[in-house]
């Protein structure tokens, strides 16, 4: 089970649009996760973003670095930046995308 959260038990079932970068050397590298009028921003929702948490069987995967966007007041999306530090890492996260990817019916395209 591979679930991304934004507050702590309560699963985001939107589905995000994720970019990925890395480094030549493949050391460090950034995630970008969109994700369009999200369950976390809903009207009927009155639990505090407090962070994008990845979860699966081997653990979890945090980043505080999330970022809401606004139209005319209202919320429109949410962007989480997760960024990569080492290739150990990198193979981590590539490993919590593989499960999420499987679940969430999610295909890997290279631009």
């Amino acid at each position: 089970m591979a679930q991304i959260q934004f507050s702590r038990g309560i699963n985001e079932e939107v589905v995000p649009e994720v970019r990925l970068t890395r480094s030549r050397n493949g050391t460090s590298g950034t995630a970008t996760f969109y994700f369009q009028n999200p369950q976390a921003l809903g009207n009927d929702t009155t639990e505090e973003v407090t962070g994008m948490y990845m979860i699966d069987e081997e653990g979890e995967l945090v980043t505080r670095e999330v970022k809401a966007k606004f139209i005319n007041g209202k919320p429109d999306a949410l962007e989480g930046i997760y960024t990569i530090k080492s290739a150990e890492e990198w193979e981590r996260f590539m490993r919590f995308m593989e499960r999420y990817a499987a679940e969430h019916g999610l295909a890997f395209s290279q631009s």
